[in-house]
């Protein structure tokens, strides 16, 4: 599958991609373009768009466009579901934020400023969400 998204990946375009590439499909390729380049990359690439104003895969209400996957692709994993809290605590204002959202959020940023391009983010930052995922298993059993 091919999936698209906006450049200068940071908490959720980050967070996406992980749970696409262990939980929906390993062989997935990712695009980010420019915003307002997105429906045009979409329908040439034939890629699925995420994480952008008004699409299927994006934020509704308090959910963050990482929820939007687990709820599409009927993934009932109690620590993916405390993930996704900590997720949505990072990219959003929720009602009742998880502590370790503002953890996220800053190793988001960090690795933004590094000057590394959307793809090297996803490759080095892909661990960080290994170790998140880890210890949401060791805490939701």
């Amino acid at each position: 599958m091919k999936w698209i998204t906006r450049e200068k990946v940071k908490v959720d375009r980050v967070a996406c991609p992980w749970l696409i590439k262990k939980f929906i499909d390993p062989e997935a390729e990712f695009f980010f373009v420019p915003a307002d380049q997105i429906q045009a990359w979409a329908k040439t690439l034939g890629a699925t768009p995420f994480d952008i104003e008004g699409c299927e895969l994006g934020h509704h209400g308090e959910d963050v466009s990482f929820d939007s996957f687990l709820k599409k692709y009927g993934i009932e994993d109690p620590a993916l579901g405390l993930l996704a809290q900590i997720v949505r605590a990072a990219d959003s204002s929720p009602t009742n934020p998880h502590p370790a959202g503002e953890g996220l959020r800053w190793v988001a940023f960090g690795f933004s400023a590094l000057g590394l391009s959307d793809h090297e983010i996803l490759a080095r930052e892909f661990v960080v969400y290994d170790a998140l995922y880890a210890e949401c298993r060791r805490r939701a059993t």
